[in-house]
């Protein structure tokens, strides 16, 4: 069932630094996790009960998820003497997921070998499952390779209940997480969209917006959520840096994003079936306010609205789906600016994706996906530098990706992805002003996923 973190290329003191350095960590830190077979132990389904390919879910996996990840086939202890029920399940709440990969890059990184092989590139250990009759979620405790140590990952803790409003079903509850996002449903979001896997090696882009993972594991966030007559949802949350691996109590040195007061995550969709179309439209958003590099003082204010489509088709056996989402940010950076670290005052981005999936029989998939990041012009924002830098200060990239999946069995993936940049970090030749062209950092990305 649901899990954890995140996808394509992705931002993660100075705004600077946010937009190269941590960018690279991003690559590192952040691959898109999948069904969990704790949930498949606890409830005796198969993983395409709630899953077309992991993560993607289903509608009956998006059911599973807003009530609280709490569906169990196994009875619960019983109520011992005249205490108060002790509701552990009998299923065991772990599971193990290992990632390897190997990735080769169009043009060689210089001073760096070219098939970069990571063994494992990720090993994570999930603690999910029901707690208790109305509580339940997943807590993922990651190894990554390039680090060298284990780190707190996606988590989602959530109490859920079921009633009825108007005469109509409604589900609501409370969600304590880490990452804005991680609570959604749906697979047209940053968090959970497409690719579900990347590279932790290949050179990602300068610039994304800040709901593109840039709080990711470094918050903690509490909020409602409600779905009511199977139609319109709606969630907020509010989020407060905690920054893991950092002092306590926290002072915010060294850290890009240290919320002032609360940053709040909304969002609000529809779903809706039409003959065999299913549709959500949708939108979400974060707003903060921020202190670069300390906890007071002049603060950076970003303002990340979106929106996001998904679609769904059966096709006898198989299935078609599509995923868009785009987020249009506003960025103002009075610290920044007044630290040199922004040329502008005022900055914007604009972030498309757009993927299409095809799944035979729950064994062969067929993923085409484009995106696309424009933005202001800021030469101190995006600075030059060899490989990740920008040689005209401006942000645009765009590209595309083409990955097969083959299953041999639900719980294990072997896929092959292709990434072609058109533009990178502003220009599609000699973008970083040392002879690197766009297509230098295509890559071939060959992956092993084994979940248990």
């Amino acid at each position: 069932m649901p899990l954890a973190c995140a996808k394509a290329p992705k931002a993660t003191c100075s705004r600077v630094f946010a937009r190269s350095a941590a960018l690279l960590l991003a690559a590192g830190f952040c691959v898109a996790a999948h069904a969990v077979p704790s949930f498949a132990r606890q409830t005796g389904l198969a993983c395409s009960v709630c899953h077309t390919s992991p993560p993607e879910l289903t509608a009956f996996g998006r059911l599973f998820k807003l009530r609280g990840y709490t569906l169990q086939n196994k009875a619960a202890n019983p109520p011992v003497g005249n205490t108060k029920s002790l509701g552990l399940t009998q299923a065991i709440p772990l599971s193990v997921m290992l990632l390897m990969s190997d990735t080769a890059d169009q043009a060689v990184v210089p001073g760096t070998q070219n098939n970069t092989a990571a063994f494992p590139q990720q090993l994570s250990v999930f603690l999910a499952g029901a707690f208790a009759s109305h509580f339940g979620g997943f807590a993922q405790f990651t190894y990554d390779h390039s680090s060298d140590h284990f780190t707190m990952d996606n988590t989602d803790l959530r109490y859920a209940e079921e009633r009825t409003l108007g005469g109509r079903d409604w589900i609501y509850g409370v969600t304590l997480n880490n990452n804005p996002g991680v609570e959604d449903v749906w697979n047209s979001t940053p968090t959970w969209g497409f690719p579900w896997i990347s590279s932790d090696s290949a050179v990602g882009p300068l610039a994304a917006p800040l709901i593109d993972g840039g709080l990711a594991q470094d918050v903690m966030g509490l909020g409602a959520y409600s779905l009511w007559n199977n139609h319109i949802y709606t969630a907020f949350s509010a989020y407060r840096s905690e920054h893991a691996g950092g002092p306590r109590p926290v002072d915010g040195k060294g850290f890009t994003y240290n919320i002032a007061g609360l940053a709040p995550y909304w969002r609000v969709a529809w779903q809706q079936t039409a003959g065999d179309n299913y549709f959500e439209f949708g939108t979400f958003g974060l707003a903060v306010n921020s202190f670069p590099g300390a906890i007071s003082g002049a603060e950076d204010r970003y303002l990340d609205p979106s929106v996001d489509l998904q679609w769904e088709r059966p096709l006898g056996p198989n299935l078609i789906d599509a995923h868009a989402s785009f987020t249009h940010e506003v960025a103002t950076l009075n610290a920044s600016f007044a630290a040199g670290a922004a040329a502008n005052l005022k900055d914007t981005l604009n972030a498309f994706r757009f993927d299409t999936t095809y799944h035979w029989r729950h064994r062969y998939t067929l993923t085409g996906a484009y995106f696309s990041t424009t933005g202001t012009t800021d030469t101190a924002l995006y600075a030059p530098a060899a490989v990740t830098g920008s040689q005209n200060g401006s942000p645009n990239t765009d590209g595309y990706i083409l990955q097969g999946g083959y299953w041999p069995a639900q719980n294990i993936d072997l896929s092959l992805a292709y990434t072609g940049y058109l533009k990178f970090n502003g220009a599609g030749t000699n973008y970083d002003g040392a002879g690197r062209n766009a297509s230098d950092n295509n890559s071939v990305y060959l992956a092993l996923w084994v979940i248990f």
